[in-house]
């Protein structure tokens, strides 16, 4: 009896203490966005309210509606987030957290938080903060964007090139439909099974709706996904005509688009299918 009584103490202490730790860490974090300073504790009353069902008490990505959603909610305690400033394998600034908040995720469950107030969302960042260690570290340095180049039919046709050479299609898909010969394969960092973005779905990007958006894309990656980060790989110049062939994808009006529109029915017989050699 004695034994049981002590090893329930035990438990009780151990919770007490992780209640603690947990209490500490709210007190401790916050964020910055702009002149609007974030805090946890405030955060955690927002966090239970609109994303505890899908993102879990723990912040695990395993709230109660997580099975019934695909692709999967975030996992917040592993810290490894898609969508940043920064370098690959760094953690994103309160920034890039806010904005994914403000604009919530194309073709996901995430839905846009913008009717929060700013103070309200910058709160949820700084607690969402405080389910993993990893913020200790501090995020990285956001990458520079240099300005952006002409969009011309020679930079959309170096950009089809590099999308063929450089085996996007393998992934999205000839036409960027998310359709390619690889895309049924794909999982994430969690072994889950993801898709590739299908540029046909609309305006937006994964990661926001601008080219600089699509550019940091290409030179950051999307950490936890097999989309990698291609900064030691290609040139600025030749990021931003990937960046502008892309855009002939979208099913929108765009400078690019109109160039590609313009161009194609007097040239369609010169281009090579994109796709295996």
């Amino acid at each position: 009896m004695q034994r049981i009584f002590l090893r329930g103490c035990a438990a009780g202490f151990g919770l007490l203490l992780s209640a603690a730790g947990v209490l500490a860490a709210q007190a401790q974090s916050v964020s910055h966005v702009g002149n609007v300073t974030g805090n946890a504790a405030a955060g955690a009353r927002e966090y239970r309210r609109y994303c505890v069902g899908c993102h879990g008490q723990a912040g695990d990505g395993l709230g109660e509606n997580a099975m019934w959603i695909d692709p999967r909610p975030r996992d917040f305690t592993a810290a490894v987030f898609k969508c940043r400033s920064t370098p690959t394998g760094t953690l994103p600034t309160d920034d890039d957290l806010y904005r994914s908040v403000t604009r919530g995720f194309v073709t996901t469950n995430m839905p846009s938080w913008e009717p929060l107030t700013r103070q309200a969302r910058a709160n949820v960042v700084a607690y969402i903060k405080t389910f993993s260690s990893r913020w200790s570290q501090g995020p990285g340095t956001p990458i520079p964007v240099p300005p952006e180049t002409p969009a011309t039919m020679e930079s959309i046709l170096h950009g089809r090139q590099l999308f063929q050479s450089m085996e996007c299609w393998k992934c999205h898909g000839a036409a960027g439909h998310g359709d390619g010969p690889s895309a049924s394969t794909l999982t994430d960092s969690k072994d889950n099974p993801i898709r590739p973005y299908n540029f046909a779905s609309g305006s937006r990007f994964k990661c926001g709706d601008s080219n600089a958006d699509l550019y940091r894309v290409f030179m950051t990656g999307l950490d936890g996904t097999p989309m990698p980060s291609f900064a030691d790989n290609i040139q600025p110049n030749d990021a931003w005509d990937l960046v502008h062939f892309l855009r002939t994808l979208q099913p929108m009006p765009s400078p690019e688009a109109a160039l590609w529109q313009a161009w194609l029915p007097g040239h369609a017989g010169e281009l090579k299918p994109i796709g295996p050699d």
